[in-house]
């Protein structure tokens, strides 16, 4: 079995790295108001990715917390896969350009399936496809709004496209706790031949655990957010059961 690849969670609002709850832009907590910082004690507790989401930007549909997000590139060398607002192949490339190892889309994944693709295959392998559900649909636009797609029709559109992942979260259990939904990030994985990473809940070493005990297609990944910033899950822990 593959080690699954941990992604700490820094979300930034108004240049802050914070947390949501369900999504809810008004239902913010600051964990650090120096995401340059969180970053760099992500890479000493030993991760070897870091996911960064731009949650202004996904709502305004452009890039905001631009300047957090270069302090977050120039103060660490472990790659960096970033989303929230990027819905252009300009976007795309001006942050590769600028040292961005991975950009995930969302909304633009729904609404122009083949600007994703040819981001793909402008950019092999550097490209992710963020599948937000809430209610069995697809949500767009920072989470503001619903599309009539479910996961899997999404996520089939770009098969053979060269995505080199499938975020998919479930906004219901996001920054909430509560455990993650093993059950819909199986489903998906075992639905497509894209590598898919699980977002949403995953609150202790156990849900790690479980995405990895799973039959079926194995789960490439999970991002970790709140349950590092609150203590529920410590990192060293975290870092040997995925590497199990």
């Amino acid at each position: 079995m593959a080690p699954m690849i941990l992604y700490p969670a820094i979300d930034l609002k108004d240049g802050q790295c914070v947390r949501l709850l369900h999504g809810d832009m008004d239902k913010a907590t600051v964990f650090n108001t120096s995401p340059a910082d969180q970053a760099q004690r992500f890479v000493q507790d030993g991760f070897s990715w870091l996911h960064v989401v731009d949650l202004n930007g996904a709502i305004e549909g452009k890039s905001v917390n631009t300047a957090a997000v270069e302090q977050i590139l120039e103060s660490i060398s472990i790659p960096v896969q970033l989303g929230g607002g990027i819905r252009t192949l300009e976007g795309v490339e001006a942050w590769i350009e600028a040292g961005v190892s991975r950009v995930i889309l969302g909304t633009v994944a729904v609404h122009d399936p083949e600007l994703v693709k040819k981001a793909a295959r402008l950019w092999p392998e550097q490209i992710a496809v963020a599948v937000d559900v809430r209610d069995g649909k697809v949500a767009v636009d920072g989470w503001t709004g619903l599309s009539d797609l479910s996961a899997i029709d999404l996520s089939r559109r770009f098969e053979d496209a060269g995505v080199a992942a499938l975020i998919i979260t479930d906004i219901s259990r996001d920054g909430a706790l509560t455990g993650v939904n093993v059950e819909g990030v199986g489903e998906l994985a075992d639905a497509v031949s894209i590598p898919v990473i699980a977002s949403g809940g995953v609150a202790a070493v156990a849900d790690i655990e479980r995405l990895k005990a799973r039959q079926g297609v194995e789960i490439a990944g999970a991002i970790l957010g709140r349950s590092l910033y609150a203590g529920t899950i410590k990192p060293s822990e975290a870092l040997i059961a995925a590497a199990a």
